[in-house]
């Protein structure tokens, strides 16, 4: 689908400085632009491509004044926000791009289950008995939703999801490919001899709205009561959330991280990739955990956190200081040490 430069200045209340009739077709970034495709420039630190950039269309900051002579086959929309304005394109391109509605064969849809209007379904996606899926849907190929599960309006579950039953995933989330939601969680009891016997899962995930979960992403069901992801929350790929956490509403978690049983995270909360947080603990709303670290214990007030175990930014650049300094301290050690016999065997 084709962009006029006209038309993207309308959509991003912009200002155009050059061709408003130039057209473009895709998207690139700015180094890599060809005619045709449509960049964007936010950070100076790139500013040198766009006097070298093939793009037709630029989107720029008001700010934005050229130090060199620009091509001439380019235009530029001048914004308030170059790099929101573009992330607002990449919405609009995204929902254009979407699934149109319609049922491919082959693929089942349970007799007591309840579909609403704008479905669209992949070719041998499974839909459970009493399921509840909302308006406008996007359910692509290979994805099984069990008996009992709720998908709530404008939901978009990707290639080889799986939901289990009597979960719950509200509106507007993003379930991308490879993602299990409701599976059982890591419940065994040992017995006197110390075999492990399962502690049956009976409870549910809740995914409330606006969540996005990354590929391969796997949230256990809770032992009882609910798994619950809170409004907002963005997980990225490979991360593993346990049985019974609660994540506050717009915490991110980067790739690898892995959150123990009945851990509570608070609202606002970052974790960085391979962090790892133990179980049945409590972190602080707008806690910062660097990625990597290991958290042991609750974190009653917000801080940024990194190490493992984790303490706060600043006392770990120190330790870290002198750790990196131990060599040195070790030799100096032996030396004094050497002395001191030397001057021990004279007396």
């Amino acid at each position: 689908m084709e962009f006029s430069a006209e038309q993207i200045a309308g959509i991003l209340n912009g200002e155009i400085a050059g061709n408003p009739d130039v057209k473009v077709s895709a998207l690139a970034k700015i180094e890599e632009g060809q005619p045709g495709s449509l960049s964007f420039l936010s950070n100076p630190k790139y500013e040198e491509h766009i006097y070298l950039t093939e793009s037709s269309i630029c989107i720029v900051n008001k700010t934005f004044i050229p130090s060199k002579e620009l091509p001439s086959s380019l235009t530029l929309v001048k914004v308030d926000d170059a790099y929101s304005c573009f992330a607002k394109l990449l919405e609009v391109y995204s929902q254009i791009n979407k699934k149109q509605p319609k049922i491919e064969e082959p693929s089942f849809v349970s007799d007591s289950a309840v579909i609403g209007e704008g479905l669209y379904l992949g070719a041998f996606a499974y839909i459970g008995d009493n399921a509840k899926i909302g308006n406008n849907v996007s359910i692509y190929p290979n994805v099984y939703i069990a008996e009992n599960v709720e998908i709530g309006q404008g939901s978009i579950l990707h290639p080889g999801a799986s939901v289990y039953p009597n979960c719950k995933i509200g509106k507007n989330c993003i379930i991308h490919a490879g993602v299990i939601i409701g599976a059982d969680g890591f419940g065994f009891a040992p017995d006197e001899n110390g075999i492990f016997s399962k502690v049956p899962q009976i409870g549910n995930v809740i995914v409330e709205d606006d969540v996005e979960i990354g590929s391969n992403s796997t949230i256990d069901r809770a032992t009882m009561g609910s798994t619950i992801i809170r409004k907002g929350v963005k997980i990225d790929n490979l991360c593993q959330i346990a049985h019974n956490v609660e994540i506050g509403n717009h915490s991110a978690l980067a790739a690898q991280v892995g959150i123990a049983g009945s851990a509570k995270l608070g609202k606002h909360v970052m974790v960085g990739g391979q962090a790892g947080i133990s179980g049945h603990l409590h972190i602080a709303d707008g806690t910062k955990i660097v990625a990597q670290s290991g958290i042991p214990s609750s974190v009653k007030k917000a801080d940024t956190l990194m190490g493992s175990p984790a303490i706060p930014l600043e006392d770990f650049k120190k330790s870290y200081f002198g750790f990196r300094k131990l060599p040195f301290i070790l030799n100096k050690i032996q030396e004094l040490d050497k002395k001191i016999k030397e001057l021990t065997k004279k007396e």
